[in-house]
């Protein structure tokens, strides 16, 4: 198996449209996705950083909410997870085709794992 990636970060940011002008003007990223709910998508040509609308009345601060790592097989890196005593990771609760499963570390940071990578699908 080839080592996982680390190819994806999220934030909640109160104004994800303004925080996206900033990384395109000042860090030459580009938008390559944005949806309804006012979500940005940008990418560095290697990293993708998803700028997440913040819901006031959400479970979580403004700031990172969560990362991915593309891997090369989720059946195995799931049971792997498992078996170290983790909770089982699940299916992405989400419309957005960025990821398939959502996992948590033994400190309770959330991870996305993604076998089709973090452009879009």
């Amino acid at each position: 198996m080839t080592r996982p990636k680390l190819r994806h970060l999220a934030l909640y940011a109160r104004n994800p449209e303004v925080l996206a002008k900033f990384y395109c003007e000042h860090f030459a990223m580009e938008i390559f996705f944005s949806d309804a709910e006012g979500n940005h998508f940008l990418s560095d040509g290697y990293l993708t950083l998803a700028l997440l609308k913040l819901q006031m009345a959400g479970e979580a601060p403004v700031g990172l909410n969560h990362f991915g790592f593309h891997i090369d097989d989720a059946a195995s890196t799931c049971a792997a997870l498992t078996a170290d005593g983790l909770e089982e990771p699940a299916l992405r609760a989400t419309t957005r085709p960025f990821a398939e499963f959502r996992a948590i570390d033994p400190e309770g940071n959330w991870f996305d794992l993604s076998e089709h990578g973090y452009g879009v699908p």
